[in-house]
């Protein structure tokens, strides 16, 4: 056989499988034909509708080892359709049949540019090893319309979810807000839960240990539909109106059966001290633009390399603060072009924070990064290198937009290792806080330099610190050497 019909053969051979997969091809003149199009990508995370990503396959089975909903398309291959097509769909498990739900219960619906649906398959109990559930495509109300791909190597007209084992955990997405300190005020807060909860493990465990500063209640909503979150409400008692004194408490995290606290454990609630200041004054937008997602800070620590102390650089994404309207600092970046005050965009004018522009990496807040060894740079495991709110800045005489002091917003962060199958990853909780100044030191030059100190007693034995300085350019005066020690790296 030539080369030239191997080609041909090859190609029409592709040609006829490719066709299948292409989801969203209104105007192709093959058979119409209905299947599941289940797409996962690299890190084994399902693609959700309407997101679409063509090199990506249709899966005909899945091993979810996650308690959310998960969401099932099912795609129909035909032009823009005249009416309604409805299909029929079956689902069973060779486990216990309360375990599970699917929304819609049996059926599907196509119509005009609408040619796909999705099945969302709820979790309601916690599943037995190696069960499965199996959805299959059963009829369709247009008898031309052809169930599974045009092949029968990829039919795709049924759809086998295998359940594996679950890993159920819990988190703060943020570990620190403040409150005005007046009796009824009302803080929200979020624990989040990556992989999703069964209500019934949770509604009557304790999952909180508490430090109290001041008499507070605390609810959550119902639970509903969403399986991933719970929103808390934590409402004041009393009265915190001395403005000389700081009050806080103090959410941990705690293990429970079948549920592990992991990355942020630790939710800090602060009445702090009120200082007068001008928010006109707006230190927080000498280091921020929130106009460039990739803005930068640049920073130089007194630090240990080699076994000689020298400043060491590092960067790192910089952000205002978000607050509310009513917040005592709040100063209106945004109207959004709009004479309706609610879509409003305010931000803190006296606090700035490190985090990325978007995923699940994590930034080098404070050039932490070079504090250890075996760290894991993911959100979801070291979320302490992301500092949403670092610094907060106090003009001098509550006004000067040149100068005043610096305060390292004293919290909790966590980092984690690197785990392996052999050890498996560890998470230290570190406090951190400190104090300094900053000035314009050229024209529109900006340095903040200041002490950070890191406690924790495991890695250092106590509290460790070190001199910092940062700039909102890169362009900056080399700092001079200092006389004193400098920390060196840890082994997490």
């Amino acid at each position: 056989m030539t080369r030239i019909k191997i080609f041909s053969i090859l190609f029409i051979a592709l040609l006829y499988i490719s066709c299948s997969k292409d989801d969203y091809k209104l105007g192709s003149e093959i058979e119409p034909h209905l299947r599941f199009n289940f797409l996962v990508k690299a890190d084994n995370a399902p693609l959700e509708y309407p997101a679409i990503n063509g090199n990506l396959v249709p899966q005909s089975t899945y091993e979810n080892k996650a308690v959310r909903t998960l969401k099932v398309p099912v795609a129909l291959t035909t032009r823009n359709l005249k009416g309604t097509v409805t299909a029929n769909f079956s689902a069973e498990t060779n486990g216990a049949s309360d375990s599970f739900s699917v929304k819609p219960i049996n059926q599907l619906s196509f119509q005009g540019s609408k040619l796909t649906d999705t099945i969302f398959v709820s979790f309601d109990k916690r599943w037995t090893a190696s069960q499965n559930i199996t959805l299959k495509l059963e009829t369709v109300s247009n008898p031309d319309i052809h169930i599974g791909n045009l092949n029968s190597a990829y039919p795709n007209d049924t759809f086998k979810i295998d359940l594996g084992t679950i890993a159920t955990n819990y988190t703060f997405p943020v570990t620190k807000y403040n409150v005005k300190g007046e009796i009824g005020e009302t803080i929200d807060f979020k624990v989040y839960y990556p992989n999703g909860f069964f209500p019934e493990e949770i509604e009557n465990a304790t999952i909180f240990k508490f430090q109290n500063g001041f008499e507070y209640s605390l609810t959550h909503d119902d639970y509903g539909d969403n399986r991933t979150s719970v929103n808390y409400h934590l409402t004041l008692l009393e009265d915190l109106q001395n403005d000389d004194a700081q009050f806080e408490s103090k959410l941990t995290l705690i293990n429970i059966p079948n549920y592990t606290a992991t990355g942020n454990i630790n939710l800090t609630i602060t009445k702090p001290i009120k200082t007068p200041r001008d928010v006109q004054a707006y230190p927080a937008s000498k280091f921020s633009d929130p106009t460039n997602a990739f803005y930068l800070t640049y920073g130089e620590h007194w630090f240990n390399n080699n076994g000689t102390c020298s400043w060491q650089t590092f960067n790192a994404l910089t952000f205002p603060v978000i607050v509310t309207k009513d917040d005592p600092n709040a100063i209106l970046y945004s109207d959004r072009g709009t004479t309706n005050p609610n879509d409003d965009i305010y931000h803190d004018a006296f606090k700035i924070g490190f985090n990325v522009a978007s995923g699940t990496n994590t930034v080098n807040s404070f050039g932490l990064k070079r504090w250890f060894s075996n760290e894991n740079n993911s959100a979801s495991i070291s979320p302490g290198f992301n500092i949403t709110s670092a610094l907060e800045f106090f003009p001098a005489n509550g006004n000067s937009k040149t100068e005043g002091t610096v305060l390292v917003i004293p919290q909790d962060i966590t980092i984690g290792t690197t785990g392996t199958a052999a050890v498996p990853s560890r998470s230290h909780v570190i406090a951190i806080s400190g104090e300094g100044t900053y000035k314009e030191i050229s024209n529109g030059l900006y340095e903040i330099s200041f002490e950070l100190k890191l406690t924790n007693d495991a890695l250092f034995g106590g509290t460790v610190s070190t001199q910092y300085r940062m700039y909102n350019n890169r362009t900056y005066p080399k700092p001079a050497a200092l006389s004193i020690p400098c920390p060196k790296e840890v082994t997490l």
